[in-house]
């Protein structure tokens, strides 16, 4: 009689993935909102808010891009991959799901670095000109894409660890069934 096997962490990583690209997509549309806000209707200082209105926007569209591409595939992602450890666990895993946390795991260095990059070029521009009242537009573009740079890699640090555990759990049942 075979094994029974407990693929609760598959089932757990994706719906955890989905409830966090769902708040990614909320606030990527939030960020747009603020976006048009800023650009359009705020008339006191305005340059600073056009200038915050630039970060918003571009790394808005992304989110919310991103959220929406995650959210809408985790369902059939989950059960794809957990019908298909059910019954080809090994190859499956060693040529499949395996192979793409690899992969996903070195994107997240990827975007690590970005991200980081983004704070700092939008906290020095920030600082540069904070005290240049002729530059506003430098100082709002750079202080809304530090904070929108530094939220990204919030959000990626706890995808990451997500997907650190998802692998070690791919890993570890690879090793028990070997």
């Amino acid at each position: 009689m075979q094994e029974l096997r407990d693929f609760t962490f598959v089932h757990k990583y994706f719906l955890d993935e989905k409830q966090q690209s769902l708040w990614f997509l909320i606030i990527g549309i939030a960020a747009i909102a603020l976006a048009v806000l800023f650009y359009f209707f705020i008339k006191t200082n305005s340059s600073f808010f056009k200038g915050a209105a630039i970060p918003l926007l571009a790394i808005g569209i992304t989110q919310g891009i991103v959220g929406y591409t995650v959210y809408s595939r985790s369902d059939t992602q989950r059960m794809d991959v957990a019908y298909y450890i059910g019954v080809e666990t090994t190859p499956y895993t060693k040529q499949m799901e395996l192979p793409r946390m690899e992969k996903v795991m070195k994107n997240f260095t990827i975007y690590r670095y970005v991200e980081i990059l983004l704070a700092l070029a939008g906290l020095g521009l920030f600082l540069y000109f904070r005290s240049n009242k002729t530059k506003m537009f430098w100082k709002g573009l750079g202080l809304t894409l530090a904070i929108q740079a530094l939220l990204m890699l919030g959000a990626d640090y706890f995808a990451e660890k997500r997907g650190a555990g998802y692998q070690r759990e791919l890993q570890k049942m690879m090793v028990s069934d070997n």
